[in-house]
């Protein structure tokens, strides 16, 4: 079939030969595109940090990390999800990272998810490593695999595992979300920061309340693919997180719930943008992180 493809190449008639090479170099042409657009780093804007604060947090021994500096693309799991790595311009292989996941929505990829969430900057100037996952086909199966993207990273660049924050949108929301509840992952992440995450009460209630967590829902009130899920998870976790039922306006269209156990944080931040569109709240997202991280 393909020989009989190549035949008609060749006794075409000019125009109809340059129409047919075309067609066939198009797809290559496409595939190309898309290889490159993932793996460029255009979009990544890095920042430097300052570690006055950070030098007296978990050290790594000279030598043992060997995960290079600033834009590090096209990272992959045991079973293939790509990932981005960011650190700051100055990243110090010896001083543990808090490291900031964001996984991407349907439709989209690692390289389309740092333009659009425009976190890389401000996160690495903060002294975070961020990295961007891809999506897969969503599952319980490929939420664990994505959960399995910070232990990988911390055996290339030093990492404080124990401050592992989660955010992303849409789908991206949900594997964040579902990462903190899961039995098998709960124990991941330090807080979660979900964007117009595909859950609501009803995914929620038979499961089983994880430990108190900082949370920060991220939900708008013009989202009419899950609409109100935000106000019905953050309502979740904030029993689970053994806080007062109604939470106090705090500013910047969010909302925080008082008396938690531990004290942990849990707000609800309620915007107005359409469903397909980043909040664009960051730097409160990390201004709160980084309360809850220290």
């Amino acid at each position: 079939m393909f020989e009989d493809y190549l035949d008609k190449l060749k006794t075409a008639t000019p125009f109809w030969s340059t129409v047919f090479k075309l067609l066939f170099l198009l797809p290559i042409l496409i595939m190309l595109i898309v290889f490159f657009s993932e793996d460029n780093d255009e979009h990544a804007q890095i920042g430097s940090a300052s570690y006055g604060a950070q030098s007296a947090n978990q050290q790594c021994a000279a030598g043992t990390r060997n995960g290079e500096s600033g834009a590090l693309n096209g990272e992959s799991t045991l079973e293939g999800i790509k990932y981005n790595v960011r650190t700051p311009l100055n990243y110090d292989p010896t001083i543990a990272h808090p490291l900031l996941m964001v996984f991407s929505p349907a439709g989209s990829n690692r390289a389309k998810t740092e333009k659009t969430t425009a976190l890389t900057l401000k996160a690495t100037t903060a002294g975070f490593i961020i990295a961007y996952a891809d999506h897969p086909d969503l599952s319980p199966t490929s939420t664990i695999e994505l959960g399995t993207i910070p232990g990988l990273m911390a055996k290339q660049w030093c990492i404080d595992e124990k401050r592992v924050f989660l955010t992303g949108h849409s789908d991206g929301g949900t594997a964040a979300m579902a990462l903190a509840f899961m039995a098998g992952t709960k124990q991941i992440p330090k807080a979660i920061a979900p964007s117009a995450a595909g859950i609501d009460y009803q995914d929620l209630r038979d499961h089983k309340c994880p430990e108190p967590i900082p949370v920060m829902i991220m939900h708008s009130a013009n989202d009419h693919l899950f609409p109100k899920y935000g106000q019905q998870t953050s309502g979740w976790w904030a029993a689970c997180n053994q806080c007062e039922p109604i939470p106090e306006k705090i500013g910047n269209g969010c909302m925080a719930y008082s008396g938690c156990a531990k004290g942990v944080k849990t707000w609800y931040c309620e915007g107005d943008k359409l469903h397909a569109q980043w909040p664009g709240i960051n730097d409160t997202l990390l201004e709160f992180l980084v309360s809850v991280g220290r």
